[in-house]
């Protein structure tokens, strides 16, 4: 029986520890000098080489932030993004490249990453980065996040228009889709019948003009509307 007068029991809900990490590199030896620079601050809690390994990892420890770099064999870092993103909405994805090219940092973003720092950047940055991340925030080094403003500055009224297209209910099942539930959990959370949620979500398809409800958590994802 516990001591009524000790420290109260933890809440299981809450985190206990430091911010579990998945990292995905091509080259070994910076994996272990990343390794290396993190221990004790991170639990690193896998490691990727490839497109293929690395999602298989990701799915396997659910991480809270993953290291990512973008060119990667078998696809790149978009690839584990576009697998990725829509299971497991509870995973961040920092982008950690030597590339600083637009269209690089553009696409993982689109992809749902939400971060981008280069590999010029030190060990507390890199630490940093992770934590905010983890915490929600979005993280871009200097000269990248200029990049993603010019890209997403017309995006404003777009998506506000875009967003008037649907009914407060379609709103509703989209950023749920987006989060990763199946058609039978929004049913459930919204007292709705299966048929009626794969017909809104249709709905949301034709109206948004996408394809599938990937594409869905992708677009929902990079426009902060989950």
């Amino acid at each position: 029986m516990a001591d009524p007068s000790g420290p109260p029991p933890s809440d299981p809900g809450e985190s206990a520890g430091p911010p579990r990490v998945v990292l995905v590199d091509d080259h070994a030896l910076f994996r272990a000098g990343v390794a290396a620079e993190l221990a004790g601050s991170v639990d690193l809690v896998g490691e990727a080489g490839d497109v293929a390994k690395a999602i298989n990892v990701i799915r396997a420890t659910r991480p809270d932030v993953v290291l990512l770099d973008v060119h990667l064999p078998g696809g790149g870092g978009r690839a584990i993004l576009d697998a990725c993103v829509p299971e497991l909405p509870q995973t961040r994805f920092l982008a950690l490249s030597v590339s600083d090219a637009a269209d690089d940092v553009i696409g993982v973003v689109r992809g749902g990453a939400r971060g981008y720092v280069t590999k010029s950047v030190d060990g507390p940055e890199l630490l940093e980065a992770i934590h905010r991340v983890a915490a929600g925030e979005a993280v871009f080094s200097p000269k990248l996040a200029g990049f993603v403003l010019d890209a997403f500055s017309g995006a404003t009224a777009p998506v506000s228009d875009e967003l008037d297209q649907l009914s407060p209910r379609e709103r509703e099942v989209m950023r749920f889709i987006a989060r990763g539930y199946t058609y039978r959990e929004v049913a459930r959370e919204l007292v709705l019948s299966v048929k009626t949620v794969e017909t809104h979500v249709s709905s949301v398809l034709r109206k948004l003009q996408l394809s599938n409800r990937h594409e869905l958590a992708r677009w929902a994802q990079a426009r902060g509307v989950v």
